[in-house]
């Protein structure tokens, strides 16, 4: 099974399309086809994304609707305790939690849709980092 760490921007565009790769990584992780490692630091990043009035506007769930899926993904979720901060690796600081549970978690992959903020730190730590159709199509093999 893989184990992956997700970029805020994949959850949230998980929850705007229903077609989308970003709804279908969720869907895996909620088959248990893939093993989600996160951070508390993380997931209250997802969490906070996801109650933006913007992000609300695009996916179109309650405040309600929000906590539910939150509380079925944290149920789904590998913790990672972080035992080494490697700060700063990458330009934006608000990704850095994102890297740190994919090097702390021994992820097999970083998801996002952001490869160049996260591509150099991915090679130095030996972390594929992979946008969500990619890693479609590495599951299906």
């Amino acid at each position: 099974m893989r184990r992956v760490v997700l970029d805020a921007s994949v959850v949230a565009a998980g929850l705007r399309s229903r077609s989308g790769a970003g709804n279908a990584v969720l869907r895996l992780v909620a088959e248990r086809r893939l093993v989600l490692l996160a951070t508390p630091p993380l997931f209250l990043e997802y969490e906070d994304v996801l109650k933006r009035p913007e992000q609300r506007l695009a996916h179109g769930f309650s405040l309600e609707e929000i906590e539910e899926f939150l509380a079925e993904l944290a149920a789904l979720v590998e913790p990672v305790e972080v035992h080494f901060q490697w700060r700063p690796q990458l330009r934006d600081p608000s990704d850095e939690m994102v890297l740190e549970a994919a090097i702390n978690g021994q992820a097999d992959a970083l998801v996002t849709y952001n490869l160049a903020h996260f591509a150099l730190a991915g090679e130095r730590f030996g972390i594929p980092v992979i946008r969500p159709a990619d890693l479609l199509k590495k599951v299906k093999r």
